[in-house]
């Protein structure tokens, strides 16, 4: 009778524990879900994306971000992210931005980058006209030409396009982390259809070379052609000292040659007169 009993009891204590313990959990899940900020899920780069790239869905995830922090932009959708272009980097755990991608169905890679009523053009460099190679994508640059215009045998240079944009080096879309030079043949310019036309005729009319100009120097010069003969300081003349000429004595003059003389006779009656001429 007593060991019923004492099961019973313990029974009972096992059953109050378990309500305890369910209460206890449960005051805690609300505190714990009362003190959290109220968030929202949202899309973030599950790695670095370079400029380009095609998001994939293994490249974003989801995170929850007090919704008062949020910036303007953000996608909660997968859908509405992957099979975009990247065309500004991203870094891992950043925002999955509006500005960051192509327009949907604009694909990647170059294309993805051109805005609207832009063209992407393509000159061939070398070391030189790349300044070495320090011509990178996002890097602004001045476009001259060097040749002798019709009509004109002198070489001149002229700036043909102003602060022009970098889009691509070769084929690569970025630059390296480091900012290390980068030798390419090809340099890809991102020009009006006006200016497209312009840098298409120059590469064909003479020699392109590119010079590297800060990105936040926007100005636009009015810069006269430079000639080859603005090139080299004329010499001043050399002067002359003047000869003084010896006076010249004048040869004496043969004397005039006699004058002839004509004798005419005329006779009136008995008398003779002559008449000389």
């Amino acid at each position: 009778m007593n060991r019923n009993r004492l099961l019973m009891i313990g029974f009972i204590a096992l059953a109050i524990a378990g309500l305890v313990s369910i209460a206890v959990y449960k005051n805690l899940q609300s505190n714990r879900s009362g003190n959290q900020a109220p968030g929202e899920e949202i899309l973030v780069a599950a790695d670095d994306l370079q400029v380009g790239t095609k998001i994939e869905e293994k490249d974003i995830k989801f995170v929850r971000f007090p919704s008062s922090d949020l910036p303007t932009g953000v996608f909660h959708i997968k859908n509405k992210v992957i099979g975009r272009g990247v065309v500004a980097p991203i870094s891992r755990g950043e925002f999955i931005l509006t500005n960051k991608l192509a327009g949907e169905n604009a694909g990647s890679g170059l294309p993805s980058l051109i805005p609207p009523g832009m063209r992407a053009v393509s000159v061939r460099v070398n070391d030189t006209t790349s300044v070495s190679g320090f011509v990178l994508p996002g890097t602004r640059v001045d476009v001259l030409l060097t040749g002798s215009p019709q009509g004109s045998a002198e070489p001149q240079t002229t700036t043909v396009l102003e602060n022009v944009a970098v889009i691509a080096t070769g084929q690569r879309l970025e630059r390296n982390s480091a900012g290390d030079p980068q030798t390419t043949p090809v340099i890809t310019l991102l020009v009006s259809p006006d200016d497209a036309q312009k840098l298409t005729l120059a590469s064909n009319q003479g020699h392109i070379q590119l010079a590297l100009r800060n990105p936040m120097d926007t100005r636009q010069e009015e810069l006269a052609a430079a000639r080859s003969s603005s090139l080299y300081k004329l010499a001043p003349p050399v002067a002359v000292a003047p000869v003084q000429s010896r006076p010249r004595h004048a040869a004496p003059l043969p004397p005039p040659p006699q004058p002839t003389v004509f004798t005419v006779e005329v006779y009136k009656g008995d008398k003779k007169e002559e008449d000389k001429f």
